[in-house]
């Protein structure tokens, strides 16, 4: 069921970076609320201390604005639910963990890492599950009392009750049952008095009045512990979704150890936004239709938590870049020239001056042959430099005897060109291969070569056309003072 105006959160750990995975859970969270005209929270969780990475913060705010998920309310932004980072909330989180202690939902813990350490291991040499032994649970008051003056140090843990069957209605699972046995009595507030994921997370959602919770196959597992403090703290529970897992081609959990999983990193190699987003949105959710191709506005306008599914999605890189070329190709002249002057300014190119209709000519020729900006100066260098070498195995087989005397021929009939453009060069090689009788292959393979240092790209009357007349002629000059054969 779908409230009238859903607030949502994406609540990140700033432990460095932003995965493609919590990408994902961003993404979805931004859309439902989109599509439902509801409210998208960022809410930085940063109560593992030991985790916390500086700057981290900065950049996940950063990374979000620049793929186009703008947040409502958050850190950096403000709202009226705040504050929104978790380490300026302990307050808050203690006041809670004091009323489930008065409550007998919750209770001192004063048990020393070794008696817990000893525990542990006796419970795996019996082959039992590792659980606390609610130890602690049985001390009289006046035995916590004199610890607490004491200043015994202490964890506060949820009493968990027994003989109980938890039942979940999760969105994307349907009903997942859970036995209240099977569950831990987790640490809620630390010895440091930060607390626990679970005890921050359900009290955030309550006081942020989240109604849909939207988050990873691999929190499902903690969300009877949440189930439990709503109802200790007899709030409402929200909805709750949890995605599925992404996957590796090889159906393994995706990780950094078979690719990049930051977002960054896919920033960094020149991926748009756009084509970054669609992809993402794929993994794990259809329209019901064959459309693979969307903007985000689309994605808002068709996005249904219903049709996520609940089997892993495969991050198919080969996809993500054939959808990379096709935003690519459906972006202006002009915006397709300040990407390539943005990355021309980082390669060695940086320093030479380019019209821009010369680099809207290149942009032209070349945008079907590339799916990142940044291939056209690494598949077609020679619009920007003269070649400094000639392929070798073409040179062998294009380069013959006869080539030098036909194109001395050709460039005689090159310099008195009025018109260069397209046609002009096609007419004077054709005039030239009709004088030797040959075929139009005999020139235009040499003349490549000559010109590029390779042999494919665009058509080659678009290359001499673009480079213009007088390079040209200079390249051609140039390689029959260099190719010897």
């Amino acid at each position: 069921m779908i409230s009238e105006n859903p607030r949502v959160r994406f609540a990140p750990s700033p432990t460095g970076y932003l995965h493609v995975g919590g990408l994902r859970t961003a993404l979805y969270n931004y859309l439902f609320a989109k599509h439902n005209n509801g409210a998208f929270i960022l809410r930085i969780e940063d109560t593992d201390r030991n985790r916390f990475v500086e700057g981290a913060v900065e950049n996940l705010i950063s990374t979000l604005k620049w793929i186009g998920l703008d947040f409502d309310e958050g850190q950096g932004k403000g709202g009226d639910c705040g504050p929104y980072m978790q380490s300026e909330r302990l307050d808050i989180y203690k006041k809670y963990a004091d009323e489930l202690v008065n409550k007998n939902r919750a209770y001192y813990c004063f048990c020393s890492a070794e008696r817990l350490t000893a525990l542990r291991e006796e419970q795996q040499k019996n082959k039992q599950q590792g659980m606390y032994d609610k130890h602690c649970l049985h001390l009289s008051k006046e035995e916590v009392q004199e610890n607490l003056a004491k200043g015994l140090p202490y964890v506060i843990r949820l009493n968990v009750e027994k003989g109980k069957q938890i039942v979940i209605n999760d969105v994307i699972r349907g009903v997942v049952e859970f036995h209240s046995d099977i569950i831990d009595d987790q640490v809620l507030l630390k010895s440091d008095g930060y607390p626990t994921y679970h005890l921050a997370n359900v009290i955030d959602d309550h006081m942020m009045k989240i109604t849909h919770v939207i988050r990873g196959e691999e929190w499902l597992s903690s969300t009877p512990k949440h189930i439990l403090l709503y109802e200790y703290f007899g709030w409402e529970k929200p909805v709750f979704a949890h995605l599925p897992l992404l996957l590796n081609p090889d159906k393994s959990k995706l990780s950094k150890r078979q690719g990049d999983v930051a977002v960054e990193d896919y920033k960094a190699k020149g991926y748009l936004k756009e084509a970054l987003l669609n992809f993402v949105a794929l993994l794990g959710w259809t329209a019901g239709d064959d459309q693979e191709f969307y903007y985000l506005d689309e994605l808002v306008s068709k996005f249904d938590l219903n049709r996520v599914n609940k089997s892993g999605a495969v991050f198919n890189v080969e996809k993500l870049n054939w959808l990379n070329g096709e935003h690519l190709r459906k972006k202006s002249q002009v915006q397709l020239l300040e990407l390539l002057k943005d990355h021309l300014l980082t390669t060695v190119y940086k320093d030479n001056s380019y019209s821009d209709e010369y680099l809207i000519e290149v942009i032209e020729s070349m945008k079907e042959r590339v799916l990142f900006i940044h291939e056209i100066a690494e598949k077609a260098p020679y619009f920007f430099e003269t070649p400094s070498g000639y392929d070798e195995a073409l040179l062998k087989k294009r380069w013959k005897p006869e080539t030098p005397s036909q194109l001395n021929k050709l460039l005689e009939r090159f310099e008195k060109l009025e018109n260069s453009d397209k046609e002009g060069f096609e007419i004077a090689l054709k005039q030239t291969v009709e004088e030797f009788n040959t075929g139009v292959g005999t020139l235009i393979h040499p003349v490549r070569l000559a010109v590029s240092g390779i042999g494919n790209g665009p058509g080659l009357y678009d290359i001499l056309h673009i480079i213009g007349k007088d390079e040209t002629i200079t390249r051609i000059k140039t390689a029959l003072n260099k190719i010897s054969i």
